[in-house]
């Protein structure tokens, strides 16, 4: 929307011309308030694959009360990497927050989006890392590998792989909407 203002003659602006609204177009501010909504949900996928993650655990009697087979996320590295990796991205997420709150109320300001492009796109690096490293592992121990012996353990351990299989699902909700706030924040990037 275009609005005519008289200006001096003397102005470098020429009598007449129209002068774009200063004010920002509403879609932008739409998506800042989108991409606020996003990183409550992101926050929420991550810590909690980070928490089902971590209280992973189950434990199996075998003859005796002292002899017992344990299966628990720090049993794997991999697990480990993943519930540190998404207790970052949640993190991250928290003290992202105040940058989105700047973009909803400057939502032609180039600077704070930038600035979360380059560390959305860090953060979604890392939890779509430690999602997929955790999900090849969870996939053998669904399945197992006949070639390196690996042992199918769902069998035995059901509670276990149902929560961490839960906890990859979460991170690649988590990864879903990093993807979409990096998106969403290039699209309105000043030209």
């Amino acid at each position: 929307m275009s609005t005519v203002i008289d200006v001096p003659e003397t102005s470098k602006n020429v009598k007449g011309r129209a002068i774009s609204n200063p004010r920002p177009s509403g879609w932008k501010k739409g998506i800042a308030i989108m991409d606020f909504i996003l990183r409550l949900g992101a926050i929420a996928s991550a810590l909690g694959a980070a928490a089902t993650m971590a209280t992973s655990d189950e434990t199996l009697p075998f003859f005796t009360q002292f002899f017992q087979f344990e299966a628990s996320y720090d049993s794997f590295s991999t697990f480990q990497f993943f519930v540190i990796t998404m207790a970052f991205v949640g993190g991250y997420l928290v003290l992202s927050l105040p940058f989105s709150v700047i973009m909803i109320m400057r939502p032609c300001a180039a600077g704070p989006k930038l600035f979360l492009i380059i560390l959305d796109t860090v953060f979604l690096t890392l939890a779509t890392s430690s999602g997929a490293a955790a999900t090849a592992i969870v996939y053998l121990a669904h399945n197992g590998n006949q070639d390196s012996n690996w042992l199918a353990i769902c069998n035995q351990f059901g509670d276990f792989c149902q929560q961490i299989s839960e906890a990859v699902v979460a991170s690649f909700v988590a990864v879903v909407v990093l993807l979409l706030l990096v998106v969403m924040s290039a699209v309105t990037l000043p030209n």
